[in-house]
């Protein structure tokens, strides 16, 4: 993957960035197209598609960033809170992790979520989803 990725390219200085911040196991910067000003991207310094991708080793110190900035981006910006978010292969517009952490405030006009949402049938249909995903985790 090495060179393809924009992400990677950033993390080692080969495309220019606002960095945010650098630390062990993370990068932080600027989103060049921001949900709101501020909208910042933190990813791991190594190529992982997704959150499945990731070493055990790894998560802590990428969510323990992700749960700073979420602190520091209203703290900073004087927002009210964040809207953190990170989509694993669909809607990734970039094939590298990387989680959105992203100012709020109660009168910025976005509404919800971004997706509909739909009703189970019954508790039944409801308990086979359940059980689908208790066996896939083993």
């Amino acid at each position: 993957m090495r060179g393809a990725c924009i992400f990677c390219s950033i993390v080692r200085g080969e495309l220019e960035a606002s960095i945010v911040r650098r630390g062990e196991g993370w990068v932080a910067f600027l989103d060049t197209r921001p949900v709101f000003k501020g909208h910042v991207l933190v990813v791991p310094p190594v190529h992982r598609e997704t959150l499945a991708d990731l070493e055990p080793a790894e998560v802590e110190p990428l969510f323990s960033a992700v749960r700073r900035m979420s602190a520091a981006v209203p703290a900073a910006l004087g927002a009210q809170g964040t809207f953190v978010a990170m989509n694993n292969k669909i809607s990734q517009s970039v094939p590298h992790l990387h989680v959105h952490v992203v100012p709020r405030s109660k009168s910025d006009g976005l509404k919800g979520f971004f997706w509909p949402r739909h009703k189970y049938d019954g508790a039944e249909e409801m308990e086979a989803y359940r059980a689908k995903i208790a066996t896939a985790l083993g």
